[in-house]
């Protein structure tokens, strides 16, 4: 039997981030990008975000100036909400919100017949202290994020494009990065909630350093 010997959670994260480096062998990526692909390796034990994530030239120095600046995170899930680390944010004077259990929310959804997601991008862009999207799950939230871009509604320092799954999905990230806007999306069917909060908490590892 294999005896297990690492089993601090500083020790597990620092072994974890070694053998992703080891795996990785000698593929190199641009400095401000290293941090963020390898904490999402970290999240999802998926060597394919190595590839999959796109960034903008701009994309990371726009999302660190931003959360130095004191901004806020939206996110179209509770369960990115949750994953973003708040005593980080609170080093910052950041912070993060998420609408999609708002009973304004909903109630304008079902009488527009709209996602939850589409109205809760609508009801962020109202507010300009929300600078960052970090979207993991809705292309619908993504597409929304995209109408109000173009229609001069919304000027975001950085969105974080990584809804997952089937129906939309790849043609919402296509459709977006066609944008002149700061972004980070991961290519494909593949992204999630976790993907998302795992690139906001490694800009803010960027942004605290």
């Amino acid at each position: 039997m294999t005896e297990i010997t690492i089993i601090e959670p500083a020790q597990i994260e620092a072994r974890s981030f070694e053998i992703i480096t080891e795996i990785l062998g000698d593929r190199t990526f641009p400095a401000e990008q290293q941090g963020i692909i390898k904490r999402v390796i970290h999240t999802s034990a998926d060597f394919d975000y190595a590839d999959n994530l796109v960034f903008t030239p701009d994309a990371v120095k726009s999302g660190v100036a931003a959360l130095k600046a004191g901004c806020t995170v939206v996110t179209d899930t509770r369960m990115a909400f949750s994953g973003i680390n708040q005593r980080n944010l609170d080093k910052l004077g950041a912070a993060k919100t998420c609408f999609i259990d708002d009973p304004a929310v909903a109630a304008a959804a079902k009488a527009g017949g709209l996602t939850r997601a589409h109205i809760a991008m609508e009801l962020a862009a109202k507010d300009e202290k929300n600078r960052i999207f970090a979207i993991g799950n809705a292309p619908t939230a993504l597409l929304a994020l995209r109408e109000l871009i173009l229609a001069g509604r919304l000027k975001p320092a950085l969105v974080v494009g990584v809804p997952v799954g089937f129906v939309n999905v790849v043609e919402a990230k296509e459709l977006f990065m066609e944008l002149n806007v700061p972004y980070i999306v991961a290519k494909g069917r593949k992204g999630g909630s976790n993907v998302a909060a795992a690139i906001i908490n490694a800009l803010l590892l960027e942004a605290l350093k």
